[in-house]
Order: C-alpha cells, then sequence, then structure tokens
C-alpha cells in the first residue's frame, strides 16, 4: 500500500445536554497510516465571535480551507448555523476546486448541532450526539453510554468519550480540546 502525502485521520465529538453543547477533539495528525506528524494539533474551534464551534476530521489543509469558507458563510447569514451550513454544502458540491476537499466538519451554536460533508450531507442528531473520524464510531458508543448511564455535563462526556477512543483508535490521541456553548 502506497503512502499517503495527504494528513488525515481523527476524533470529533460533539455533546448536547440541559442547554449545553460541547465539541472536542484529538490533536493528533498521522500522515498515512504509520508516522504521527503532531501530537497538538488543534481541530476544534470557536468561530463567528465564539458563539458558534466547530471541529473537523480529514485532511488538515482542506480543514483550514473549510473553517474559513463556513466563517464567511457564518457572517453573510448572520450567524444562522443552518443556513450558512446549507450554502457551504452548495459552494463545496458545485465549485470545482472545492470539490476535492476531503474532511467533514461538526459545527455548533446554543441552539443546534449539525454534521456536513461535501457530499451534500447536512445531519442533525436525533439524539444529542454526533462524532467523526477514525474513532469517531468508539466515542459516539461511550457518549451514548455516559449520557444514558451518568449525570455528566455535555463537556465531560465530550472529553470522557473521547479518552476511550483514543485508548481503542490508534489515530486518536489523548491530547484533547474541548469547546463548549450554553449553560
Amino acid at each position: 500500500m502506497a503512502q499517503s502525502s495527504q494528513f488525515e485521520a481523527t476524533t470529533i465529538i460533539g455533546v448536547s445536554r440541559n442547554g449545553e453543547t460541547a465539541v472536542a477533539g484529538d490533536g493528533q495528525v498521522t500522515m498515512g497510516n504509520s508516522m504521527i506528524m503532531k501530537n497538538g494539533a488543534r481541530k476544534v474551534r470557536r468561530l463567528y465571535n465564539g458563539r458558534v464551534v466547530a471541529g473537523f476530521a480529514g485532511a488538515v489543509a482542506d480543514a483550514f480551507t473549510l473553517f474559513d469558507k463556513f466563517e464567511a458563510k457564518l457572517n453573510e447569514h448572520r450567524g444562522n448555523l443552518t443556513r450558512a451550513s446549507v450554502e457551504l454544502v452548495r459552494e463545496w458540491r458545485t465549485d470545482k476546486i472545492l470539490q476535492k476537499l476531503e474532511a467533514m466538519m461538526i459545527v455548533a451554536n446554543d441552539e443546534s448541532m449539525l454534521i456536513i460533508s461535501g457530499s451534500g450531507e447536512i445531519i442533525e442528531p436525533d439524539d444529542g450526539v454526533v462524532a467523526i473520524g477514525s474513532g469517531g464510531p468508539y466515542a459516539l458508543a461511550a457518549a451514548k453510554a455516559l449520557l444514558a448511564h451518568s449525570d455528566l455535563s455535555a463537556a465531560d462526556i465530550a472529553a470522557e468519550a473521547m479518552k476511550i477512543a483514543s485508548g481503542i483508535c490508534v489515530f486518536t490521541n489523548d491530547h484533547i480540546i474541548v469547546e463548549r456553548i450554553g449553560e
């Protein structure tokens, strides 16, 4: 198998509970399937004057492009998360350069949380939990269990779910950044 020159693989999770939404991500950047390039990358950030949190999984350069594009859409639509997401996906799918970007994002404000991708998906979770990236399934399962069987806050659930995923997924580490909105 040829080694990819693309930097990818990560885990991002979003959790909503009791008026609080938290988005968490690990810090590992991997080149191909065999080399860790960085341990402390920041894949979760605040946008739109701190009122929106976004986290990415996928190629790093692509994600930075998408953060910039998404923040421009948020500004254009006065912080309307859904409208900005729809417009980003529309541009992502139709622009010949953007079509080549390989990333997914979790975006959230104090009212909603969405997964957005270049293949046209805009998904809002039914149960207040979403996860993307290579460790996403592990973090998602852990977060669902913690939601059902604990009184932890959204931020604490996101952090614990990330710790569990980092112990299972080789593309996820325990350098965890958690950003929260709400309560």
